[in-house]
């Protein structure tokens, strides 16, 4: 017995995931667009191609990179909407100087995402960070420098933590470059 394959994740589901993360409707969203809720919705239900400069504000509103967006690889066939090559990631993230962070996952329409993460040589992050998620991280190479509530520890790699909804922040002052893999839940990006 052969099983359906599933239909390729596209644009339009992956604007429909940050939109719902974000607690924004269609009304809102398309208000914040200057667009009307039915170009939208034809938009996330890839019935309309949004322009690069739609992309722009779009990317804007929901506070991703228009990279995040704008890149699609087609993928045919059973790979689609299963498989990412190392090649073809997107890039994510709020491009923090010194950090490097790409989409594992083939889209945003899952309850979760999982992030590749590369923490350059002497950088961090600029301010303590908390969001509404659930998140667990795997240090694959290097050392990342981890506070978590008032708590501060060293993870090494083979190390794993996580995070629900505490303040965090991270460093790698360290002179080489620390990589992470971040399942994040609900996705943010």
């Amino acid at each position: 017995m052969s099983h359906p394959q599933p239909l390729p994740k596209t644009l339009g589901a992956d604007l429909r995931a940050l939109r719902r993360t974000r607690g924004l409707t269609l009304q809102h969203l398309a208000d914040r667009l200057g667009r009307s809720v039915g170009w939208l919705s034809q938009v996330e239900r890839d019935l309309s191609e949004p322009s690069i400069t739609d992309l722009r504000h779009m990317a804007e509103a929901l506070e991703v990179s228009v990279s995040m967006l704008a890149r699609h690889e087609t993928t045919a066939g059973p790979e689609a909407g299963r498989i990412v090559r190392k090649g073809t990631r997107r890039p994510i993230g709020s491009h923090i100087t010194g950090l490097v962070e790409e989409l594992l996952s083939p889209d945003l329409t899952d309850d979760f995402e999982m992030v590749h993460s590369t923490f350059e040589p002497q950088s961090e992050i600029g301010e303590t960070v908390t969001r509404p998620t659930q998140e667990v991280g795997y240090v694959v190479s290097g050392r990342l420098d981890l506070t978590i509530g008032e708590d501060r520890f060293t993870i090494h790699p083979g190390d794993s933590f996580r995070i629900r909804g505490e303040p965090f922040r991270w460093a790698n002052p360290y002179d080489e470059p620390a990589v992470a893999i971040w399942v994040i839940a609900p996705p943010v990006y």
